[in-house]
């Protein structure tokens, strides 16, 4: 967690005990205005789920129920606070209409999220040297704003 993070952190929780299962991160394509257009969907409560794929999470890295996350904009500047309410792991092609609502992107329809999800899946997965299918499995996050930084 960088510098700034850990300040917003503590200082939501000064007084309280804060919780240490924690951790800072970007969501979409790191340092690319998708990051920031995601912190933003998140912070107006727009974006309550998020999606990666499998095959690139180590085990110990599957988010759970009860993860703290301090979402950080393309600067890594922290946004907002949010919780994991739940994580399942599913095949990209049985992902309901309703989670890809909560991605909270584009018009929020299936279609667009599935193409969306594609192209960004495709990319990633190229780089380190796999492939795209229909039915790979994908890490299902529900998560609930915990806070908005005040600026």
């Amino acid at each position: 967690m960088n510098q700034q993070a850990q300040k917003y952190w503590n200082e939501f929780w000064e007084g309280k005990a804060a919780p240490t299962n924690v951790m800072a991160e970007q969501f979409g394509m790191e340092g690319t205005p998708m990051a920031d257009e995601l912190a933003h969907l998140i912070a107006i409560g727009r974006k309550t789920a998020t999606c990666g794929a499998h095959a690139l999470y180590k085990p110990e890295e599957i988010p759970t129920a009860g993860l703290y996350t301090v979402v950080l904009d393309a600067k890594d500047q922290p946004i907002c606070i949010i919780r994991t309410t739940s994580v399942e792991v599913i095949p990209m092609n049985e992902v309901t209409e309703e989670f890809a609502a909560a991605e909270g992107e584009g018009d929020l329809s299936y279609r667009y999220w599935y193409d969306c999800h594609k192209e960004f899946f495709k990319i990633e997965l190229a780089e380190v040297g796999q492939e795209f299918a229909e039915d790979m499995l994908l890490v299902c996050e529900r998560f609930e704003l915990v806070d908005v930084k005040k600026t």
